[in-house]
């Protein structure tokens, strides 16, 4: 029988959080994989550990596999980054903030890394076309047309969603030595 749902625990999120020793929720978020046969469903707790929203992990996909994220409930911010160098996690080319509500959807080009956030009060879910190849050996927690590896060495993206005053702003991940080019979405920056 094929298994379709995995959650993401707390304590594997430590390792691309801002702050991670800070608490959080037991599960920051849970997925349901449909595969090729019907679309993936991502759900988000809403909240902030230490200050920065609830996210997923964050990847890039491997080869020149592209995705759709339809939004459904929820308030968000979608994070897109291009490495210069796939060797080099370090340095971004582009990194983009898409703020989003339901109704929206975002493509995700090839060769994109992209993570998603709830800035809202309630669930954030979306819909996604990302393929799952079901005979892989963890294809629903971590599946193969993904790599986390380059997010896990910089813990997080080149920007980390925080809460500031109510509302959402970006803050930059100093591990990041180089970011070619940007658009905020309108989210302001923020240097603490």
């Amino acid at each position: 029988m094929i298994e379709h749902y995995a959650a993401r625990t707390h304590e594997k999120m430590r390792e691309v959080l801002m702050a991670p020793d800070a608490p959080g929720p037991n599960i920051h978020y849970y997925m349901i994989r449909g595969g090729s046969e019907q679309k993936n469903v991502t759900v988000w707790e809403p909240g902030t550990v230490g200050g920065e929203y609830i996210k997923t992990y964050g990847h890039y996909h491997i080869g020149q596999l592209d995705e759709t994220y339809w939004v459904l409930l929820g308030e968000g911010v979608i994070l897109q980054q291009k490495l210069v160098d796939e060797t080099d996690p370090a340095r971004i080319e582009l990194f983009r903030a898409i703020v989003v509500k339901p109704g929206d959807s975002v493509y995700m080009p090839p060769g994109h890394g992209h993570l998603a956030v709830n800035i809202g009060k309630t669930y954030f879910v979306t819909a996604d076309d990302s393929p799952v190849n079901f005979d892989e050996k963890n294809p629903i927690a971590m599946p193969g047309h993904a790599d986390y590896t380059m997010v896990q060495k910089m813990r997080g993206f080149a920007y980390y969603v925080v809460e500031r005053d109510g509302s959402p702003a970006l803050l930059k991940n100093p591990l990041y030595t180089e970011v070619q080019k940007t658009d905020f979405g309108g989210l302001p920056v923020v240097t603490s």
